[in-house]
């Protein structure tokens, strides 16, 4: 049994899993273009990776779930690029949990500027969203059995 998860049954975690979290992520050349913006197509896996990471706070990752028979898919997922993220920009993806039903959770994002050229952005400057975050987005994701045929989300991830 990993540490985190109850005895009983390891994919109930050991507590309520958190509803909102971050991540930092340093952007690399290869997720630009020559110009030094990452490349829109990144900002999914980006936003995978905030979702991930939020999942794992509670003690349950991934692929715990899957050995279990629980399997999350994307059925919707939208980004609004505000600003460019670029080259060794570090930024911070905020992940949320917004809904949930008895198969589909939906979470929000914002992928936010942190630093840039190694320092705190400059509000004044035109590149840089006076509020710092540079993209917005969203994703609905539902349960699915081995079968690929929907089924219930385990009842500790439904939001209460």
């Amino acid at each position: 049994m990993k540490a985190g998860h109850s005895p009983a049954n390891p994919l109930q975690p050991a507590r309520a899993p958190d509803l909102s979290g971050s991540v930092q992520i340093r952007v690399r050349y290869a997720e630009c273009d020559p110009m030094g913006v990452a490349y829109h197509g990144n900002y999914l896996p980006w936003m995978e990776i905030g979702r991930t990471e939020l999942l794992r706070s509670s003690g349950v990752s991934y692929g715990t779930m899957e050995a279990e028979g629980f399997f999350l898919v994307i059925t919707r997922c939208e980004v609004r690029y505000r600003r460019p993220v670029r080259y060794d920009d570090l930024i911070e993806v905020r992940t949320r949990v917004e809904s949930t039903s008895r198969v589909k959770i939906r979470h929000a994002y914002e992928i936010a500027l942190i630093e840039r050229h190694g320092r705190v952005p400059n509000p004044s400057d035109p590149g840089v969203p006076a509020d710092g975050v540079c993209a917005v987005g969203t994703t609905e994701l539902a349960c699915v059995g081995a079968d690929g045929r929907p089924r219930e989300l385990p009842a500790w991830l439904v939001a209460k």
